[in-house]
């Protein structure tokens, strides 16, 4: 989790925000005027938006009961491109292609769906067809890719549940590529789609007002998503965020602030897609490859346009960006507001592109809707050719992003290079492509179909195959015993093995257990897992014992099996502890992954600004952010795609088992360490103690101690992070399930549920259906 401004509409606030009252009645407006009744968020805009955690749950979709690979197996793969390959050269009137041709917008609209992927906390990408959802679909920077999917309808029409609209959207940019003569490297399929708008997503602090096209002028307006004006000091974008303006994919291709200046546009490229994990060389064949097609269009000022999709009028059945200028589409069609095409040959792949680049020198012009750009200065450049109109002719056209590849001296010897070598530009641009439209799909395991690529790639963090038979249900009792005898706590046990899957995320599908990385640069360093190194040394020792006495065929177990197998001890031995018998379910199968396999500046994203679980805060947190701790935690939960149930549960249970990252008594409500009791919660419900505040040194409240009410001595401490569970009220009504006389034994069946989850959170090589379930007694079945 990664430090978010403050943004009331997005349910994220700052410690001003929860000192300083404001005035709860804003409601919903336009231009001054209320649109729709006030939300709890406009009454209560500090309020902790729980109710994130179960959006785009089973209730909302359709397909709930699909079995989505059986489905996707049923797909003639060649069949289906074979028809977007047709429909990519049939031009419709309604929406004429430009050079008849669809492929280039289909690009597009692949890219953008991809494109708003971020690695600081893996939300965005392709993975779910959110492009169909406010607000991504209406961005500006999306302006009529709802026209590009609306072209699409009768293929998903045709393939129907089988084929997903995500799958369908990267699809069609492979087949579009392929179809201009570009070599791509392979598609895997298995996307599941969402079903709801997404209102929980951080996206930025700006407010555009999206029912004015005029507000496209907004962009220039960069404040409170950059720490500072460009070229000055300290010159960075807020974490988690990507784009460099809310509504933008990427960046303003304008320069920043609609500015002009190549060199500044460098820098915010540079940011922005090293934030979709992408690196120089990279990045470069992305935006070269990428230009190598197609045309920009702005042909209409924006403040002729009408609204996007999200505020368009019923009559429009959900398409936005009506255009009132002539046909209102083909010549005259309005999208960013640059008018032109990179090449002379918008639909060819080739390297000139490139060439065009470096060969002329360019002057800043206007295209027709007032947007700046480049032209050639040089007269006898050549022409391109008139997207509709037969023997019309244009002058070449570059964008400020476009020239900032010329004069930033790394991208520029980039450039060189794959001048020099367009076999390598095209293999470049193809690895990126293939990465930028499956990095949120997680280990390549979770691909389906026939074109999946044969190489392996880091960024899709990849494991060894298992190489021997998984041990026995005898093997596991001998693997616990040998646990046992390690003499290790509890509290040790269960804080090793939850950090080791703690890191799992449902966003990206990255982290987890599986690959023991816990014991790997660079999640080993982290200061959150200090407490693991000498346990897994300890568990290290434990598998290779067991490993070294295996004879020929015979099995074995790795170091990641073992740690989960070890926070399964912990648990039984603290329900037993408790009073409670119950049999954790464990699932062996699980690999070591090696160094070589583990990208660690990427996989450096992975580290916790705040872990509510664990009780950590970055040490600084209070110079980097004014985000409150309970927010990031709320977020770690939504990561790991918890319920409210189960984040208080799990929390409460980590409490009581003693796992605060540093051993701390913070939150730890009891005086049974190591036992599976319900004490968090009948501490933090009950009214015969006190809290009070304990002010930082900042003067915040993030400590707390709980007193005596007759005596005010000090009986217990706390942080936000753990008076959340009884300050909000959705959090204290579950609490309270677990804090009344009967909750000991569904506390113990249900800590024991999500653990088991979170440890096969990452098991993309098991069948749910096949996987163990909780053995408990008749007395905690009920």
């Amino acid at each position: 989790m990664t430090a978010n401004p403050a943004a009331d509409a997005t349910g994220y606030s700052t410690y001003d925000d929860v000192l300083e009252g404001k005035c709860p009645f804003g409601g919903n407006t336009v231009g001054g005027a209320q649109t729709s009744p006030p939300t709890l968020s406009d009454w209560y805009p500090d309020r902790l938006r729980v109710e994130q955690l179960h959006r785009d749950g089973r209730a909302a979709d359709p397909l709930a009961d699909l079995d989505h690979p059986a489905a996707f197996a049923t797909i003639d793969l060649e069949e289906l491109k074979a028809d977007i390959t047709r429909l990519l050269t049939t031009s419709v009137s309604w929406w004429p292609s430009d050079y008849g041709n669809y492929a280039p917008q289909m690009v597009r609209m692949a890219w953008h769906s991809a494109g708003t992927y971020r690695i600081a906390d893996g939300r965005g990408g392709a993975g779910q067809a959110m492009q169909r959802f406010a607000p991504i679909s209406s961005w500006w920077d999306n302006g009529n890719t709802d026209k590009s999917r609306r072209l699409l309808w009768p293929v998903k029409q045709k393939y129907g549940a089988a084929l997903s609209w995500a799958d369908l959207i990267v699809l069609t940019g492979n087949c579009a590529l392929e179809v201009m003569g570009f070599p791509t490297i392979g598609f895997g399929g298995g996307r599941r789609d969402a079903w709801e708008a997404d209102d929980a997503t951080y996206w930025g602090p700006e407010h555009l007002d999206m029912t004015d096209p005029g507000s496209y002028d907004d962009m220039v307006d960069r404040s409170g998503r950059w720490t500072a004006e460009p070229g000055e000091p300290g010159y960075e974008l807020q974490q988690p965020l990507a784009a460099s303006h809310q509504a933008l994919i990427y960046v303003n291709p304008e320069g920043p602030g609609a500015n002009g200046d190549p060199a500044a546009s460098a820098v915010d490229i540079r940011i922005t897609f090293g934030r979709m994990a992408m690196n120089d060389v990279e990045t470069v064949a992305l935006i070269a490859g990428g230009h190598a097609f197609g045309k920009s269009h702005g042909a209409v000022p924006a403040d002729q346009i009408g609204a996007p999709p999200e505020n368009a009028p019923m009559e429009a059945m959900g398409l936005g960006w009506h255009n009132p200028v002539g046909s209102g589409n083909a010549e005259h069609t309005m999208t960013n507001g640059i008018e032109g095409s990179w090449t002379p040959s918008p639909t060819q792949w080739d390297n000139s592109y490139l060439e065009n680049l470096f060969r002329y020198e360019w002057e800043q012009t206007r295209s027709p809707a007032g947007a700046l750009q480049w032209t050639p200065s040089d007269p006898s450049a050549p022409k391109t050719p008139d997207a509709h109109r037969a023997g019309v002719e244009h002058s070449l056209m570059m964008m400020t992003s476009d020239i900032a590849l010329k004069v930033d001296p790394v991208y520029r010897e980039v450039c060189q290079r794959f001048l020099a070598d367009f076999d390598l530009f095209t293999d470049e641009f193809a690895k990126a492509w293939h990465k930028l439209t499956h990095r949120d799909m997680g280990p390549k395991s979770r691909y389906l179909g026939p074109d999946v690529a044969a190489e392996d790639f880091i960024w899709q963090d990849p494991l060894p195959a298992r190489e021997h038979p998984v041990v026995s249900a005898a093997d596991v009792d001998r693997l616990k015993r040998a646990v046992h005898d390690t003499g290790l706590s509890v509290s040790d046990l269960a804080f090793t093995a939850f950090s080791s899957a703690v890191t799992h995320r449902e966003s990206d599908k990255r982290g987890g257990a599986n690959g023991a990385r816990i014991a790997l640069e660079p999640q080993k360093d982290w200061p959150v897992n200090r407490r693991t190194v000498p346990v897994v040394a300890a568990l290290r020792d434990v598998a290779a014992a067991f490993n070294a006495s295996a004879v020929g065929d015979a099995a074995r177990v790795s170091l990641a099996d073992v740690i989960v197998l070890a926070g399964c001890v912990a648990v039984e031995d603290a329900a037993a502890a408790a009073g409670s018998t119950v049999s954790v379910p464990f699932t062996p199968g699980r690999v070591d992954a090696t160094q070589d396999q583990t990208d660690v500046a990427q996989f450096q994203w992975l580290a916790p600004v705040v872990d509510g679980f664990r009780n950590y805060e970055q040490p600084d947190l209070a110079s980097v952010t004014d985000v409150a701790p309970e927010r990031f935690f709320l977020d770690e939960a939504s990561l790991l795609g918890l319920t409210a149930p189960e984040w208080v549960v799990l929390t409460g249970g980590l409490r009581v088992l003693g796992c605060n990252h540093d051993g701390s008594a913070h939150g730890v409500f009891t005086e049974r360490v190591g036992a599976l009791t319900t004490d968090f919660f009948t501490t933090l419900t009950t009214m015969d103690l006190q809290w009070a505040a304990a002010d930082d040194a900042a003067g915040r409240p993030t400590r707390f101690t709980l007193d005596d009410r007759d005596t005010g001595v000090q009986v217990h401490t706390a942080t936000r992070n753990d008076l959340v569970f009884g300050s909000n009220a959705q959090l204290r009504a579950v609490a309270e399930v677990y804090a009344a006389r009967d909750g000991q034994e569904r506390f113990v069946r249900d800590f024991v549920a999500v653990w088991d989850k979170l440890m096969m959170a990452d098991r993309y090589d098991v069948d749910p259906s096949t996987a163990p379930t909780p053995r408990v007694p008749a007395a905690l079945a009920g």
